[in-house]
């Protein structure tokens, strides 16, 4: 009797983390354009953030930005460099920039990794024809999480 009690909790947990989850135009900033809830409600896993940015078919902010923390070779120098990212903005911040770094920085040329619609972006394989929206977006919104968490671990030291 207790296994079916633990198991009938266990899924109500499981089935309100999903029921949490934010989808892209449904996400709510602040005045100072920081996404203070988390789009999920499960926290984002650092080591998983680091592979997401660092893995050219997910992140790949290393492109553009430098990145002690991280050993992928050939990092970017187009956008600042990421080391102390998590002393120079708060979470929420983070997670603004992370999902529309427009919304902060509007001439800024980094993608909108949690972005479906309003833009154009590549699709249709090589047709030349921007893809249909609504667009899936970059990046999943545990992904988002797990980002922002790797870069909240940036301090300076």
């Amino acid at each position: 009797m207790k296994l079916t009690y633990l198991t009938v909790a266990a899924t109500l947990v499981a089935g309100s983390a999903f029921a949490a989850e934010v989808g892209p135009k449904e996400v709510k900033y602040n005045d100072d354009t920081a996404i203070e809830m988390s789009l999920t409600g499960v926290a984002g896993d650092p080591e998983k953030g680091a592979v997401i940015m660092a893995t050219k078919s997910k992140g790949n902010c290393v492109a553009c930005h430098e990145i002690s923390a991280l050993s992928a070779a050939f990092q970017g120098n187009v956008g600042p460099m990421l080391d102390g990212a998590g002393d120079r903005w708060s979470v929420g911040e983070l997670r603004g920039l992370v999902v529309n770094a427009k919304m902060m920085f509007e001439g800024s040329v980094m993608p909108s990794f949690y972005q479906v619609d309003g833009f154009t972006r590549p699709g249709n394989a090589y047709t030349g024809k921007a893809g249909q929206e609504p667009l899936a977006p970059l990046l999943s919104a545990q992904e988002i999480e797990d980002v922002v968490a790797f870069l909240a671990t940036l301090k300076d030291e």
